[in-house]
């Protein structure tokens, strides 16, 4: 008898001494899920097979998602498979216009049109509806927020699409602005090398931290939000 007690006594020891976080890993004892913080990594104006699989690859290295908000026109039976990867690997899909144009200055079809092709693209090749919409240069006023049914999602940037902001200084300004929430804007358009070498530093240090990797969506339910309409979003826990 004093046996058997003595193994339940063990067991329950080290079933204390860590708990499942809310991405499968392990977190100290008396660390709830619910107590990490979280981010977004987002990524403008692919897909393409260059940079977008390199980002792909830093993810599946360590271990985190995030969301592609992809430019309708530079879906292609190539990267489209970029896209499907991104899936597979529990990234999502979302839009950022047709054409990169400035929305503002377009019709409302025209408005309609950029976003609508775009979902139906990503749709044929991922069979996932965006749910998700970035606003080219982030150009935005509520004729859009009007006539487009999707959540309008900003960012924090680090200047990323310029050449002239270093991976060092793009790494500094990411861990600088981190907070619970925030979503990152950053671009996997071809050649933009200093941002997957920041993220090699960023991705780390965020977890060492104590920050969690989502996707978008994932952040907002995570958090317990719904998002709304009319509101422009950097990070999930704003009201307007």
């Amino acid at each position: 008898m004093r046996t058997v007690f003595f193994y339940l006594t063990l067991a329950a020891i080290l079933l204390a001494g860590c708990h499942a976080s809310a991405d499968g890993k392990k977190t100290e004892a008396g660390a709830e899920p619910d107590t990490l913080k979280y981010v977004a990594l987002s990524f403008d104006d692919g897909p393409n097979t260059t940079i977008t699989p390199r980002i792909l690859d830093l993810m599946e290295k360590y271990e985190v998602t995030g969301s592609f908000f992809v430019i309708g026109q530079h879906i292609t039976e190539e990267s489209a498979a970029v896209m499907k990867r991104a899936c597979d690997m529990g990234c999502e899909i979302q839009n950022h216009s047709l054409t990169h144009s400035m929305m503002t200055q377009l019709t409302v079809a025209q408005m309609k049109e950029e976003v609508e092709r775009t979902s139906q693209l990503i749709e044929q090749y991922t069979g996932t509806r965006p749910t998700l919409f970035r606003p080219p240069y982030i150009n935005v006023n509520q004729t859009m927020h009007d006539s487009i049914p999707l959540i309008f999602i900003c960012g924090e940037g680090s200047q990323d699409w310029e050449p002239t902001v270093s991976a060092e200084q793009r790494a500094a300004h990411m861990l600088e602005t981190a907070a619970d929430g925030l979503i990152y804007l950053l671009h996997d358009f071809e050649g933009n090398e200093a941002t997957v070498q920041a993220l090699d530093s960023v991705i780390p240090a965020l977890k060492a931290r104590g920050f969690a990797f989502t996707t978008v969506s994932g952040l907002f339910k995570t958090k317990g939000i719904t998002p709304a309409k009319g509101i422009l979003y950097t990070n999930v826990l704003q009201k307007e």
